[in-house]
């Protein structure tokens, strides 16, 4: 397997799950918080946010080192 086929899979899967995480905290937040539940959705939807941006990060990366494989 080339190594751009290698990391075009990769770009593909962190793509993916950079996108369910970001649904994740989408339906956290719409269920917005409850009376008693101490802010936890909101503490939850906070944390899967951050995900989404350290994945985002990571895919962006890897759609750089992809390019720069493809080329040659």
């Amino acid at each position: 397997m080339k190594l751009a086929s290698f990391l075009f899979l990769l770009v593909v899967l962190s793509g993916l799950a950079t996108l369910g995480v970001l649904f994740a905290g989408l339906i956290t937040m719409a269920r917005g918080s409850a009376e008693n539940d101490g802010g936890a959705r909101g503490k939850t939807s906070n944390k899967l946010m951050w995900w989404r941006v350290r994945l985002q990060m990571l895919t962006i990366g890897l759609v750089l080192l992809w390019y720069l494989a493809s080329r040659s």
